[in-house]
């Protein structure tokens, strides 16, 4: 009986470090948007104004509180239910980025963190290209 429950207690032990390790279940490595182009339907230039409030549109639609923090750099945050994110969008007239920088109860960890927030940030790509096509 004694050998029972100490196999019993092993493979439970191996069963608990081995989900300790997989961590989320709903995790995936963070998705970061790294130079898109900028690019207009018309083929006209945009100028660092023109792609600013293509961002900005593009993050007001979806809930995003889009902030200037300088030149050729926003950062926006979103707050859904009681999860944050804050990312940051450096742009130019030719490309633009969409970077993590921290987040609350997205199981954030050793570079990655929960899926939705990957969605949240395509969705803001999407839009961010949809803006820029209509400018």
């Amino acid at each position: 009986m004694r050998t029972v429950l100490n196999l019993a207690t092993a493979v439970t032990l191996l069963a608990a470090a081995t989900l300790a390790q997989a961590g989320c279940f709903r995790c995936a490595p963070i998705f970061n948007v790294t130079d898109a182009p900028v690019t207009s339907a018309s083929g006209k230039a945009l100028s660092n104004d023109d792609v600013k409030s293509a961002i900005i549109r593009a993050g007001a639609a979806l809930g995003w509180q889009m902030r200037e923090v300088g030149p050729g750099k926003l950062t926006a945050f979103i707050a859904l239910r009681s999860h944050t994110a804050l990312v940051e969008i450096p742009y130019s007239p030719a490309q633009y980025s969409i970077t993590y920088k921290s987040s609350t109860n997205l199981d954030e960890g050793d570079g990655e963190i929960h899926k939705n927030y990957n969605g949240w940030i395509q969705n803001l790509n999407r839009g961010i290209n949809a803006q820029l096509s209509a400018g």
